[in-house]
């Protein structure tokens, strides 16, 4: 995913990579069903939040987790590219 930011961009500048976040987000409104893909990416950051509260291991689900953020950047990648293959059609 191109788009995806960095750790040092992440910590250099949080406003930006807060901004670059939220203007990719932003197409979520287009795509069909966004809760289906939304809600189960919040209640895996709740359980991983509270999984690490504390905590001084590696949590079990990271990579559920993982899974889940990789089907919504695809999601979101496919609205930006087919608005993107309108404009130039």
């Amino acid at each position: 995913m191109g788009w995806m930011i960095g750790r040092t961009a992440a910590l250099a500048d949080p406003q930006a990579a807060r901004k670059k976040a939220i203007d990719k987000l932003k197409l979520l409104a287009e795509l069909d069903d966004p809760e289906s893909v939304v809600v189960p990416i919040l209640l895996d950051a709740l359980l991983m939040v509270e999984s690490y509260r504390g905590a001084r291991h590696q949590i079990s689900f990271l990579p559920e987790l993982t899974e889940s953020v990789d089907a919504l950047l695809r999601e979101v990648t496919i609205v930006e590219k087919s608005k993107e293959w309108a404009k130039a059609s």
